[in-house]
């Protein structure tokens, strides 16, 4: 009977043992590669600092060339174009095989073009650049999202939230950065922008290679696994076109606000888009872990009733001190749904991540910035202040559309 009692007694320690090695090896199979992701956001970080640094010295292009708003807009709307509306393709190069070259090279470019903006002479160049420059974004997104996806484990709001820090940072130093460097050596100064983007080429071309690549089958990677759901990611696209116009709008045009309707100084400009664009980078982070917990579709909802607000509020307070709180938290409720909704395309496309990736990066998001032009023509027509409210009004219209998303079948293994 002893004996019996002790094998008895023995199951359940064997069967704790075995379940704590499955445990322990099932944590080991999900466990992030923190190194990869800090790489990748590094070149996150470089890629979207020139990108983000466009709408900060949009204003003295239109001054040195004599443009119009409508022209202004038009440039905005070409770095959308070549920047987010072609990588789906870049998202299908993603899908069939790695391209690890494209990531150095990709940073390369976008430094390239946007560092020459102030030496162009004319107009026409100075489109050549924003597509050259739009282009390298175009090309680092969907492989980036993709490699820092295969290698997020299970809690991939969190994880991929540390990869869009980078980016999301990048938006917020560019601004004040190049303002930095145009207020001590004129608009020329944008060739600054080229010092950090050839020094993180050098170290992405350097440590890549030594790096652990993933490879199909390997533990942690993204697996086709599920069905798509394409008609569930069309809704997805409209909201975050939605979501793009209304932070593109603020952007592009609350600097023209504050220079030509309150007369503000020109050097404000950095700290402005810094604090919309910085706020929203660290609500993505905080918002991660959230969506983790509470679900991605309903976070994606509820997160633009909050955003509407807080526009409305900034602009009753513009002028004033209380207006720059007003405008962080704006734009930490739009921007926080950035990488979420990254999660939430994987997971109705879960067969193709690196298109789910560049549908929403890329074509969504310069879907919105195709309303920039006609904003931008609107201000031509109606003022600044239309404009505004119109932006800060949009959240609105992203509730009704989120409303309408249905809950995924499979999430991303």
């Amino acid at each position: 009977m002893y004996h019996c009692k002790v094998m008895a007694d023995a199951k359940p320690a064997a069967l704790g043992s075995a379940a704590a090695s499955l445990i322990t090896d099932s944590v080991s199979r999900v466990r992030p590669n923190a190194r990869l992701i800090g790489l990748l956001a590094l070149g996150h970080l470089v890629i979207d600092t020139n990108q983000g640094s466009l709408p900060a010295v949009l204003p003295f292009l239109k001054s040195a060339h004599g443009l119009s708003y409508a022209e202004a807009g038009t440039i905005v709307l070409v770095a959308n174009i070549t920047s987010s509306i072609i990588q789906p393709l870049f998202g299908y190069m993603a899908d069939q095989t790695v391209r690890r070259w494209l990531l150095p090279l990709s940073v390369l470019l976008s430094g390239i073009g946007l560092g020459l903006t102030g030496v162009a002479p004319g107009y026409g160049v100075l489109l050549v650049l924003v597509v050259v420059m739009g282009f390298g974004v175009a090309a680092y997104h969907p492989e980036g999202y993709r490699t820092a996806a295969s290698v997020a484990g299970d809690r991939k709001a969190t994880a991929l939230s540390w990869f869009s820090l980078g980016g999301n940072a990048g938006i917020a130093l560019g601004p004040p950065l190049i303002m930095t460097l145009i207020t001590v050596f004129g608009i020329a100064g944008s060739l600054g922008m080229i010092v950090p983007t050839v020094l993180v080429t050098a170290v992405l071309l350097a440590v890549l290679p030594t790096m652990a690549r993933p490879t199909a089958g390997t533990p942690g990677q993204t697996q086709a696994r599920g069905r798509n759901m394409p008609r569930a990611m069309a809704v997805l696209m409209l909201m975050v076109t939605i979501r793009s116009w209304a932070q593109l709008g603020f952007t592009t045009f609350v600097p023209f606000y504050y220079i030509d309707e309150l007369k503000a100084d020109p050097q404000l400009i950095g700290p402005l888009l810094f604090v919309f664009l910085g706020a929203g980078a660290l609500g993505t982070v905080i918002t991660g872990p959230l969506a983790d917990r509470w679900g991605t579709r309903p976070f994606m909802t509820w997160v633009f009733v909050a955003a509407t607000p807080l526009g409305v509020l900034f602009l009753l307070t513009s002028g004033g001190p209380f207006a720059i709180v007003a405008l962080g938290l704006f734009g930490a409720a739009l921007v926080s749904t950035f990488t979420v909704s990254v999660v939430l395309a994987q997971s109705y496309l879960p067969r193709n991540p690196g298109m789910a990736s560049g549908l929403i990066v890329g074509f969504a998001i310069g879907a919105g910035g195709l309303g920039v032009t006609l904003l931008g023509w609107v201000a031509d027509h109606w003022g600044l202040p239309t404009v505004l409210w119109i932006c800060a009004l949009m959240p609105l219209l992203g509730f009704v559309v989120a409303w309408f998303l249905p809950t995924p079948r499979t999430e991303i293994a």
